[in-house]
């Protein structure tokens, strides 16, 4: 998605078309001070930049891509290209990424890998002679690839740990523990976690994760797959949590989370009383029925940073072994409850 900004030019009261030589005449600054106002706002005082904003938007000025291009080397383009733009994961972390380029009068070119290694590489190649830099989220590519890529323009990861390249990681490790440490306070021993698309960083993360606490906590684990890692795989892999004797789900992201909570109200199975599910993103799990316990991740953050870093990458500033890692923690709503074990069991007799 290319979001260009243009507004045909205003005369001026003596007749001329307006450039950045007339905005400086009227407020009596150098050009070079409007032409760091559109480019380099950093350097310049913030009241100053909003006096020349405030005068080009009076004028009708625009700036000119073409001729930004010939005089410093960028296009004022950059792309993101995200795995599948119609996860509800992706939608807020796009929205923020647009907004910290717009800041920097920079547009967003958008594309979706539709989770196809060979499709984001058509893309990567693609956009690489329009664009100034690239923020790949989840990229399914091989880290050699990802290397080579960096290579020609600046490359950002999102949700993918390359040492050696700028990285916003939303780091789902620590609300997993908290999830099962909360399914274990339930009286759950028996686990199932339906996971998300194979070779995806954060599904690994999170298998990690949940290996490690569900062990701490002496608790059982089914692991299956959702193929694909949407509403209809979550849905789909019902009849196998059932037939684990599992007493709760953990989901990779809610979209399956939610599919999971379809498929057992079809199998006539109460949710929370005969089983708990939790999901990963927050993003719509307040909205569900019933609302959904999750983990939330701060998606809407790494889309702002790992723009930034871009940014700062293209305009030349060295950022070193960036690796922003951003926490998670979990949410509890009502898809959680006690083990039915426990339920039938009952609260200990006071005293003992």
């Amino acid at each position: 998605m290319l979001r260009l900004r243009y507004r045909f030019p205003m005369a001026t009261p003596d007749g001329t078309v307006p450039t950045i030589s007339v905005i400086a005449k009227e407020l009596g600054v150098s050009r070079s001070t409007v032409s760091r106002a559109f480019t380099r706002p950093d350097l310049l005082r913030p009241e100053t930049v909003e006096k020349v904003l405030a005068k080009a938007q009076t004028l009708g000025y625009a700036p000119n891509k073409v001729a930004r291009a010939l005089s410093t080397g960028q296009n004022g383009v950059i792309a993101l290209i995200v795995p599948d733009i119609a996860n509800p994961f992706f939608p807020p972390l796009i929205r923020a990424a647009q907004v910290g380029a717009d800041h920097q009068d920079f547009c967003v070119l958008l594309g979706d890998s539709a989770e196809n290694p060979a499709q984001e590489s058509r893309l990567i190649t693609r956009f690489t002679p329009q664009v100034d830099g690239l923020v790949l989220a989840a990229s399914r590519l091989e880290d050699a690839a990802l290397a080579e890529y960096a290579r020609r323009r600046p490359v950002v990861l999102i949700n993918r740990d390359v040492p050696r390249m700028p990285r916003v990681l939303t780091d789902s490790h620590t609300g997993f523990m908290q999830a099962i440490a909360h399914l274990a306070e339930l009286g759950h021993e028996h686990l199932a976690y339906v996971g998300g698309p194979p070779g995806a960083w954060s599904d690994h993360q999170r298998r990690r994760g949940i290996a490690a606490a569900r062990a701490d906590h002496g608790m059982t684990l089914t692991t299956l797959q959702a193929d694909p890692a949407t509403y209809d795989g979550g849905k789909a892999t019902v009849e196998a949590i059932l037939a684990s004797g599992a007493t709760a789900v953990l989901a990779y992201d809610d979209v399956v989370a939610h599919g999971v909570l379809a498929g057992l109200t079809e199998h006539g199975v109460r949710v929370p009383e005969d089983m708990s599910v939790i999901g990963c993103d927050d993003v719509f799990a307040a909205t569900t029925y019933p609302p959904l316990t999750t983990i939330s991740l701060r998606c809407a953050e790494a889309g702002k940073i790992a723009v930034s870093v871009l940014l700062d990458l293209v305009a030349g500033r060295s950022v070193g072994d960036v690796r922003h890692s951003l926490d998670s923690h979990l949410i509890v709503r009502a898809t959680t409850g006690p083990a039915p074990r426990a339920r039938r069991q009952g609260p200990p007799a006071q005293g003992s």
